[in-house]
């Protein structure tokens, strides 16, 4: 991969990548932290990466750095969690993103994983496949349990409207 390849890929990739860490971490700064070294390894990385295979690469370094992100702040209890002032805070007027949020929440990593890449993001189940190092019939049977997840909660009496 050429500086020029690794520059296009910036331009290309910085804010899908992003966008799918965001969603899932919900914190931007660490979000932006995990993006910042996807692209790293990729730049150090740069004569082993094809220039056709930087998206898949740098979307499976940056999902396992989140995952790692993850698991890490799951050991750590922190205060903040118990904090009156929360970061997220919805309007009363947003119920039906707040409810979305909170069937998205409501999935273990793996799953609210597969479903953006899948729903929001529009990857195919090889390229997801690649990403979380699954094979495509494990992406398609986690992606379809994930859904029926996500329905049962949303028709579920309290959620309708």
């Amino acid at each position: 991969m050429t500086e020029k390849d690794y520059n296009s890929c910036v331009n290309q990739y910085a804010d899908n990548v992003y966008r799918f860490i965001v969603k899932n971490l919900r914190h931007e700064e660490d979000a932006r932290d995990i993006v910042q070294t996807a692209f790293e390894k990729l730049w150090r990385n740069r004569d082993t990466v094809e220039a056709d295979k930087s998206k898949s690469y740098l979307f499976t370094v940056a999902y396992n750095q989140m995952i790692d992100h993850i698991r890490k702040n799951k050991r750590i209890h922190l205060k903040d969690e118990f904090a009156e002032d929360g970061k997220v805070q919805y309007q009363s007027n947003n119920n039906l993103k707040k409810t979305l949020m909170d069937a998205l929440n409501r999935l273990n990593e793996t799953q609210r994983s597969l479903v953006m890449l899948k729903d929001y993001e529009g990857y195919s189940y090889e390229e997801i496949g690649e990403i979380m190092g699954l094979n495509e019939s494990q992406v398609k049977v986690y992606l379809h349990r994930a859904r029926l997840n996500l329905r049962n909660y949303l028709v579920s009496p309290e959620n309708v409207r």
